[in-house]
């Protein structure tokens, strides 16, 4: 057993969880981040010891293992540091597997739809009363936090495929909720990621269970069926699924759904989260409950009093006029979703979309698919592209975007000047999108959204 654990990117949603893990079993937690935020304030008053300045003087003389994610420099002093002083050094992913493989564990992949899935799911258990620990890609609003912990009789995890980290685990149960395209950063294409998806699946222990989406090429689905013969296979979502969910109405941001697999129908559930992807979710997060013994009462109960995730259809504020919603989405499907959801919740309204892009690769790759589905919305406005980990890519950049999208209103602007445009424009339902950094200033987003609006009584539906 580790004593002493020093994270490289505390602060980020996959090393907090693990921090937190150790730190719950009585390891000392020492780490950097470049960045403050409310979740590494939150980490400091768990007692966890954090700086933010490159300081290899902080590194403790005594740490038995040095944790890093891809994402980290190696030009860092305190990586350096850490290689001169011959720390052993795990990657993220490896630490993720480290704890998970004597323990039967469900892994949720895909490029979309993961932190949805992996945290609906882990409310389901956790709400069933289970002895269940979950390792969280966004943070769960009934627990306010990305780490749930009730014990080892399963822990469900989230898997990354970027940088191949998925391949580090060994689950028992496995969801695969898409297979777009996405980091062709580090697969090339689409179908070198397909294969390390299958690589990933190849993995599940025999006799396993796999869920696969119903919006995965046919062709795929077959394919890996074909390949998987020590493994379950089974699809979820709408029509020929095995898994079914049908849904019957969205209202206020609630929709109402069935759900069947095979001789188990179902009827008149209800979820605060709008849009199909976000049912078919629940239909792979129901298929894993009942399989781990959730009955039919504890999943109706646990879908109704699910709250939600942070950044995932997020409402900052409401009022009778104004409405601002929080999300993460990043790829052009994901967008494609959440605006369809945000459609079905207010139809006929105006929605205005505030699009951050995330990476210059990936705004390179999907340059022509951002600017058709930024073209649903009826405003955009973009700010610069968050670069993360990557340095600038000549000739790629949101005003590059911004010329291709085909609508009329749109603008763009630096995040500095954002606050100032929205306070100039005539805002009904307003969408925050990314996986960058606004929401550091939500709180300013927020002050000049509804700074005309002269409504008294505001609420965050879904959090009462």
């Amino acid at each position: 057993m580790y004593k002493k654990i020093y994270f490289i990117g505390i602060g980020g949603i996959g090393m907090s969880a693990l921090a937190r893990y150790y730190n719950g079993r009585g390891v000392s937690i020492y780490g950097y981040d470049k960045t403050e935020t409310e979740l590494t304030h939150q980490l400091s008053a768990e007692h966890m010891n954090i700086h933010y300045e490159d300081r290899p003087d902080l590194i403790p003389d005594d740490v038995d293992l040095f944790v890093i994610t891809p994402a980290v420099p190696k030009t860092l002093k305190e990586y350096e540091e850490a290689q001169n002083r011959k720390i052993p050094i795990l990657k993220r992913s490896a630490l993720l597997g480290q704890i998970t493989s004597g323990q039967k564990n469900v892994a949720v992949a895909g490029t979309h739809g993961k932190t949805t899935t992996s945290v609906l799911l882990s409310h389901l258990l956790y709400d069933a009363g289970l002895e269940v620990s979950a390792f969280l890609g966004g943070i769960a609003v009934n627990y306010h936090t990305n780490f749930l912990d009730r014990g080892n009789q399963w822990i469900v995890e989230e898997a990354d495929e970027y940088d191949r980290s998925f391949l580090a685990l060994h689950p028992d149960i496995a969801i695969i909720g898409s297979l777009d395209a996405d980091h062709l950063d580090i697969y090339g294409s689409r179908e070198e990621m397909k294969n390390n998806y299958l690589d990933f699946a190849k993995q599940i222990k025999s006799k396993g269970l796999l869920l696969m989406s119903d919006t995965i090429d046919p062709d795929d689905y077959r394919y890996f069926k074909s390949v998987l013969t020590d493994t379950r296979i089974e699809q979820f979502g709408f029509l020929n699924a095995d898994n079914v969910v049908s849904i019957s109405g969205t209202q206020n941001g609630w929709s109402s759904f069935q759900y069947a697999y095979k001789n188990t129908h179902i009827e008149n559930l209800s979820i605060r989260m709008p849009g199909r992807h976000n049912i078919r979710n629940a239909a792979a997060s129901i298929r894993v409950a009942m399989e781990l013994g959730v009955n039919e009462n504890q999943i109706r109960t646990g879908l109704k009093n699910f709250k939600g995730i942070k950044r995932r259809f997020e409402w900052i504020r409401e009022s009778d006029s104004t409405v601002l919603i929080d999300d993460y989405a990043h790829h052009p499907e994901e967008l494609r979703a959440v605006i369809s959801a945000c459609r079905d919740c207010y139809p006929g309204r105006k929605i205005t979309g505030v699009f951050q892009p995330h990476l210059y690769t990936r705004t390179r790759d999907f340059m022509e698919a951002f600017a058709e589905v930024l073209a649903l919305l009826d405003e955009v406005v973009l700010v610069e592209i968050y670069p993360a980990r990557e340095v600038a890519i000549p000739g790629i950049s949101s005003e590059t975007l911004f010329h291709k999208i085909g609508i009329k209103n749109k603008w763009v602007c630096k995040k500095t000047e954002l606050c100032s445009l929205l306070r100039s424009l005539n805002l009904d339902v307003i969408m925050t999108l990314g996986a960058g950094d606004l929401d550091m200033m939500m709180d300013e987003i927020e002050e000049a959204v509804f700074q005309s609006d002269k409504s008294l009584t505001y609420s965050k539906p879904g959090l009462n």
